[in-house]
């Protein structure tokens, strides 16, 4: 290891000691009817076809400022979409059904697996598969019904204002995606005080090397 890669690495986790991180999560709202068959293989039309049912749509979308204010810059998105892609590979891109309390996922309330996500633009666009668990019957019952449902990401990270707007830091880190409903009340979707929450349960050992190297390489990018 080189000395600048080095001291790259120390001033990436000091960073990240340093500054407090809060749980973040945005909403969006999926295609109407829940999904957006041009976005579908034929694979899994065949899948939708024979009972099975999947998602998709916009799941986050970079260099604006949303319904929460927040902005996501688009190379922290895109930086954090490239490390989920490792998840779903991997089968492990799990989310819930309505929004948990704290950063880790529990596999007791898994509704859905994201199978694909993309970027189209500043858009992240997503495939999702809901399960056969609790969980997931009760969020295919509620899309079959109608019911008005969206896809809320859920990650870590420090904030910093900036012209009246929240900028989402470069220590953000994206956990999962979990569906919701459409909150009536603005802001009902707010930032929690991460003080109990622990990032090494959320992710492997293997995880957290592959995103220290995607940071390292982003880093030299960017110089």
């Amino acid at each position: 290891m080189t000395q600048t890669t080095r001291h790259r690495l120390t001033s990436w986790q000091q960073r990240n000691n340093d500054m407090a991180k809060v749980l973040l999560r945005e909403y969006y709202e999926l295609c109407e009817g829940g999904v957006c068959q041009d976005l579908l293989t034929e694979a899994e039309k065949r899948f939708v076809a024979d009972g099975g049912m999947m998602l998709s749509g916009i799941m986050q979308k970079s260099d604006v400022q949303n319904g929460n204010g927040r902005v996501y810059p688009h190379r922290v998105l895109m930086r954090e979409v490239e490390n989920y892609k490792k998840l779903v590979g991997e089968r492990r891109a799990l989310g819930e059904l309505d929004h948990p309390e704290d950063s880790v996922i529990n596999l007791r309330n898994a509704s859905h697996m994201v199978t694909d996500v993309w970027f189209e633009g500043k858009d992240v666009m997503g495939k999702v598969k809901v399960l056969d668990t609790p969980s997931g019957n009760i969020l295919r019952s509620l899309v079959d019904s109608g019911v008005k449902l969206g896809i809320s990401s859920r990650g870590m990270g420090s904030v910093s204002e900036s012209q009246g707007a929240t900028i989402v830091e470069d220590d953000f880190q994206l956990i999962c995606f979990d569906f919701v409903s459409e909150p009536s009340t603005p802001g009902a979707f707010m930032m929690r005080e991460a003080k109990d929450l622990s990032l090494p349960n959320i992710f492997t050992k293997a995880d957290k090397i592959n995103r220290l190297l995607n940071d390292i390489i982003g880093s030299t990018h960017n110089e």
